[in-house]
């Protein structure tokens, strides 16, 4: 399998590359040059596979440079740090299906994909005898799920920019009282699309890039986007054998684009049918909504709100998407990135009707949150954390009689303790792995929103080969 940019000027590298280039050279972002299909009598003898094994299945049709038994024993060793057999297992509310991504080291969907990204990287790292110095900003979970994949790995250094006082409590301590001498929180006074904005922009410096040895852990490294098609596929093959439904729809509330673009590739992998629809559900900070119901991508303030993973404006994986949208052709879709760069706004009207084939969309308010947390509270008694209730309250305005409708639950509800509070009057139970997480020690640089004085940061506490 061969990928290349969006913009065109890299391509036909193997996936390794593709991996510790996180993002392409040229600015873009990598995909693989074709995307695999699944017939319906293969599907079917997945059907019976536990979680590692069909993991394996998917990943190894994207990546054939890394030997078999080496990527399951990759994916084994992953896996095993989550703390439920199914590793995504679903949970059944009334006619709801919710979809748990949080059974891993740091309670959130994003341990799915960086526990796998973390042991990858160190098995490459180990092949080419290099060291590597990771860069990332972080809405909220991906910066702990980052961390807890790479902690105490001889061979890398990571860095993590998180906006200051815009994330949880216990997501900044997730973060921050992780004290390995490899692990660097960097709190910058500003958005997290300002620290996204700072990150591409250090990695467009080609040169500093290869001299620092720089690698990207964000969802625009496309291992991020490939492990979490699994659990997509995982979660059909279960409708299909408990409830014998072969078209199933996916509620996903999404900030980013990258979790709801993994569900857009596993629905072009398997049968036409198998995945119907995919609602993408935003909170307030609604562009990508607002993208699918008007045909315009166009930024606005960012607003703080009670699901802060989800408060961005410049989603980091939609190029990956504008891409399939142009037809593959790579110098428009750089034209239209670098329109938007330069206006904050792209028309894409001519495009609607495709748009909606592919995705419904609804935005939710703090509102809407509240109240959809509180309902299922007391019709399922179940917790939903806020982000998960922006999925489930987009989900039952699109939901359709006969088809199964499965919910991403993104992270555990004690996550968001405050917020599950101001909903119902109650705070969620804490997992053991948060007890006492907001009296630990922690270490944090408080730093201005400068590209330059973050490039000078990793220039001191980078990790030299």
């Amino acid at each position: 399998m061969q990928y290349l940019s969006t913009r065109g000027q890299v391509d036909h590298i193997p996936f390794t590359r593709a991996v510790l280039m996180g993002l392409a050279e040229d600015g873009g972002l990598l995909i693989p040059r074709t995307i695999p299909r699944i017939g319906a009598e293969t599907l079917a003898t997945w059907e019976e596979m536990e979680y590692t094994e069909l993991a394996f299945e998917i990943m190894s049709r994207f990546i054939d440079d890394i030997p078999n038994n080496d990527l399951q024993q990759l994916i084994d060793k992953s896996y095993a740090t989550f703390n439920h057999a199914d590793i995504t297992p679903l949970a059944h509310c009334g006619d709801l299906h919710i979809l748990e991504l949080f059974h891993g080291p740091t309670l959130a969907f994003k341990d799915v994909a960086l526990q796998f990204l973390g042991n990858l990287f160190e098995y490459l790292l180990e092949k080419n005898d290099s060291v590597l110095n990771i860069l990332g900003a972080t809405s909220g979970d991906t910066g702990s799920a980052a961390i807890y994949g790479v902690r105490g790995k001889e061979r890398i250094n990571i860095f993590i920019l998180h906006p200051y006082q815009r994330v949880s409590p216990v997501q900044e301590k997730q973060m921050t009282t992780v004290l390995d001498d490899n692990v660097f929180n960097i709190a910058i006074k500003g958005s997290f699309d300002d620290g996204q904005a700072i990150v591409k922009r250090i990695f467009g410096n080609v040169d500093f890039k290869s001299e620092y040895n720089l690698g990207a852990i964000n969802s625009i490294n496309w291992a991020r986007v490939l492990a979490q098609v699994v659990y997509y596929v995982y979660s059909c093959l279960h409708i299909k054998k408990h409830e014998n439904q072969s078209a199933v729809d996916f509620s996903v509330p999404t900030g980013n684009f990258g979790d709801i673009f993994a569900g857009y590739i596993a629905k072009k992998m398997l049968p036409e049918g198998t995945i119907r629809k995919l609602v993408l559900a935003t909170n307030e900070n609604d562009i990508l909504s607002r993208f699918v119901n008007d045909g315009v991508y166009s930024t606005a303030d960012v607003k703080q709100t009670t699901s802060p993973s989800m408060d961005i404006q410049a989603a980091s994986n939609f190029e990956r998407y504008l891409y399939f949208l142009q037809d593959g052709e790579p110098e428009r879709t750089r034209d239209l990135m670098e329109e938007f760069q330069a206006t904050g706004r792209i028309d894409l009207t001519s495009c609607k009707d495709h748009i909606c084939r592919d995705f419904y969309a609804k935005g939710v308010t703090e509102d809407e949150v509240r109240e959809t947390i509180l309902h299922f509270y007391k019709e399922h008694n179940y917790i939903l954390d806020p982000h998960t209730a922006v999925g489930v309250h987009a989900a039952r305005k699109f939901q359709r009689q006969g088809v199964p409708m499965i919910c991403l639950a993104t992270a555990h509800p004690a996550k968001f303790g405050d917020a599950v509070d101001a909903a119902i009057g109650r705070q969620p139970d804490v997992p053991k792995a948060l007890e006492g997480i907001l009296e630990q020690d922690s270490r944090c640089e408080l730093m201005e929103c400068d590209a330059n004085l973050i490039q000078d940061y990793l220039k001191t506490h980078a990790r030299h080969g």
